[in-house]
């Protein structure tokens, strides 16, 4: 459970201090971490020790200590020398490293619980029954951050994002899948979905900077109690896939500015196609040249204002005035019309929506 990097990286602190050589094994006599060259000629021995009643023993001139995890052995810790010394730092050394271990497992099951709370895979009394004897507080505000890696198991951009949030205990990083980090952060008094949407452009600027790599980052609404976190993670799923369908120009969308992309995103494909069939007659915005493309999309950013669409396209507004009667005859709406535009621009939304269910079907 513990990394070998880690029991050295302990053993050669405690050598640091006391300067005395430690060694940890496992129970097959296994060198995981030492600070001294010959450990393993004494594999014998620590399998002899292994099966022996004895806590700790002295053999060869090596202190022989045993490292329990709920009264499974778990390593075999040896201190060079036999003086009462050396017994004293090998029981703080096992004692280091027994507390390791508790660690270590505490956050591999806090890991677990919280991946099966995203999933819904936890009844609501096991919720709360484990999230007690973790010491999570369940009463806590929170929102979950789904972050979109541009590689599989992508592990500079999760240690990056465990370096911004693994300090605080209230805060959790995991993954469901080999693509997305998830950050299930709490939501202090007074932070507001401003505040988040900086946080979320906080981790989109570290991991480009930092681990060189691009991101999508979404994140869902605010819940209050831990049973609701599932709901945001769901939320930020979804903001994550509406964004890429309407808003591709963002690296950063928040479930509670989805607006209608949100809507068309849960209509049904056979609805889809009759509402395009109805408005375009079997037509497609795909058959529009890239100039009436570009002069619909002009005119809707300029909130269908005539004069300021013609002045940005650089043509004369008689052009402009051309170009939608044109675009009235073939398709029955007409632009400059309240009603019409927005059915022409719910039409184009969701010709993108099919687009994209269709492509994930290939």
């Amino acid at each position: 459970m513990i990394s070998n990097q880690i029991l050295q990286t302990t053993i050669e602190g405690l050598k640091g201090i006391t300067r005395i050589d430690l060694c940890i094994c496992d129970t097959e006599g296994k060198v995981l971490a030492t600070t001294f060259n010959d450990a393993e000629e004494y594999e014998s021995s620590i399998l002899a020790f292994v099966d022996s009643p004895a806590d700790s023993q002295v053999i060869q001139g090596y202190q022989f200590f045993k490292v329990f995890d709920e009264h499974q052995l778990e390593y075999i810790l040896l201190a060079k020398g036999g003086s009462d010394d050396v017994y004293m730092v090998g029981k703080l050394a096992a004692f280091q490293v027994q507390n390791l271990l508790v660690a270590y497992k505490e956050r591999f099951d806090k890991d677990n619980f919280i991946k099966n709370l995203l999933l819904d895979n936890l009844l609501l009394v096991d919720i709360y029954n484990r999230a007690k004897k973790l010491h999570i507080e369940t009463n806590v505000k929170r929102v979950v951050y789904l972050i979109e890696t541009q590689h599989e198991k992508d592990v500079n951009a999760l240690e990056t994002v465990r370096s911004l949030f693994a300090a605080k205990t209230k805060d959790f990083i995991t993954a469901v899948d080999e693509k997305n980090i998830i950050l299930v952060k709490e939501v202090k008094p007074g932070e507001t979905y401003e505040d988040l949407e900086k946080t979320a452009s906080t981790i989109l600027d570290m991991l480009n900077t930092e681990a060189m790599t691009k991101v999508h980052v979404a994140f869902g609404t605010i819940v209050n109690e831990i049973k609701e976190v599932s709901r945001s993670y769901k939320e930020a799923k979804m903001a994550l896939d509406v964004g890429k369908i309407f808003y591709s120009n963002k690296n950063v969308v928040a479930y509670s500015h989805l607006g209608i992309g949100r809507l068309i995103y849960q209509l049904p494909l056979p609805l889809c196609r009759m509402f395009i069939k109805e408005i375009f007659d079997n037509k497609s915005p795909d058959d529009f040249d890239e100039e009436t493309l570009t002069t619909i999309n002009k005119f809707f950013e300029n909130s269908l204002n005539v004069s300021e669409t013609s002045r940005q396209l650089y043509i004369h507004r008689n052009t402009l005035v051309y170009r939608l009667d044109k675009l009235q005859k073939s398709t029955g709406l007409d632009l400059r019309v309240f009603e019409d535009a927005i059915t022409f621009k719910i039409a184009l939304m969701v010709v993108k929506y099919m687009k994209y269910m269709e492509s994930l079907e290939y």
